[in-house]
């Protein structure tokens, strides 16, 4: 099978690892505006606009030129099945494979709430696309209110490098100190909020730019645990996995996880998680099993303190985390499970 897969941004974290690993029994090339470089994946760059990244409102007059670019790529080298990716990418592949037959395939990716006028494409695209992708049951509910059919959803969540994320291996430096790690800056305020109630435990934030870093310096100050917090800033994905290691506990507080990559990382290295009980984490968190969720800051406090003074409690978590991880969340069962979905719709 020849699957194309259509981005118009740069790709998310997971997506080139998905596509290498469709690669090993699949022709799989990737058209997108940005230079991008997969190993293993052929990659092919459609020029439309100018170079970078650009935002869904700067990108809209370049769509038309991105998807003519799409339809000479398609009529040299047919496709036969499409995976668009963003409703940028969605209309560019509805557009560029007009005329050839080729079924679509759709995953809208929000980090945001869509503005009205992105929903209203979501909800034509939705309607044109073979097939639309959700990445969590939250997601599936939300596609239907927009108006997608349910015959037309399958629920596909995104995948983790279990071989890179893995409870062995080596582990970040660290000292006495019992230590939590809170990956991304999106909910860390909450966070340090709640250190103030747990004496003699460090806190680590990964990620952040410097306005955020400077915001969660001042409140650390102010909460009296500035020196008890460690802003990492922007870590790199290949060194995500030894800090991992190296924390008691893992907590990902956003309030917006459209695909719980940041929870299902810290599961598949051992380490029990704290999540906000909202999107992919309701589905990829099993509540008091692999972590807990929490929806309110006095709840993040409690569990911290529950989680740091019970050693076998931790380790129970962490080995229910590696095995949900491994046997539902795996690159391998999850590109099972997409080519699956390009089957039923070639049929």
């Amino acid at each position: 099978m020849h699957i194309a897969i259509v981005s118009t941004h740069s790709l998310s974290s997971d997506t080139p690892a998905i596509a290498r690993e469709l690669g090993r029994g699949h022709s799989v090339t990737v058209y997108t505006r940005t230079s991008s470089a997969i190993k293993g994946v052929r990659v092919e760059r459609v020029p439309a606009g100018p170079a970078g990244e650009l935002s869904d409102s700067d990108l809209l007059p370049y769509i038309s030129d991105f998807s003519d670019g799409l339809k000479r790529c398609w009529r040299r080298d047919r496709p036969d099945v499409i995976h668009a990716h963003s409703w940028t990418g969605g209309l560019a592949a509805i557009a560029g494979s007009d005329g050839l037959g080729v079924p679509v395939t759709q995953t809208f990716h929000h980090d945001d709430v869509p503005s009205a006028p992105e929903r209203r494409l979501e909800r034509a695209i939705g309607r044109q696309a073979r097939a639309v992708i959700a990445a969590c049951a939250g997601e599936e509910s939300e596609l239907i209110r927009l108006g997608v059919p349910r015959r037309n959803i399958a629920v596909v969540p995104s995948g983790v490098d279990v071989e890179r994320f893995r409870r062995q291996g080596p582990a970040a430096p660290r000292g006495e100190r019992a230590r939590m790690l809170h990956i991304g800056d999106s909910g860390a305020a909450m966070a340090i909020g709640a250190l103030a109630s747990v004496p003699g435990a460090e806190l680590l934030v990964a990620g952040g730019d410097d306005a955020t870093l400077a915001r969660l310096r001042i409140l650390a100050k102010e909460k009296g645990v500035e020196d008890r917090v460690g802003l990492l800033g922007r870590v790199p994905h290949a060194s995500m996995p030894k800090l991992i290691r190296s924390a008691d506990v893992a907590l990902a507080l956003a309030p917006s996880a459209p695909t719980g990559m940041a929870a299902l990382e810290a599961m598949a290295c051992g380490v029990p998680v704290i999540v906000s009980a909202t999107g992919a984490h309701l589905d990829a968190v099993v509540h008091g099993v692999t972590g807990f969720h929490v929806r309110r800051p006095a709840e993040v406090a409690m569990r911290m303190r529950q989680l740091l003074g019970d050693r076998t409690l931790r380790t129970a978590l962490a080995f229910a985390g590696v095995d949900r991880a491994r046997s539902r969340y795996s690159l391998e069962r999850v590109s099972q499970e997409l080519i699956r979905v390009y089957e039923n719709v070639c049929a």
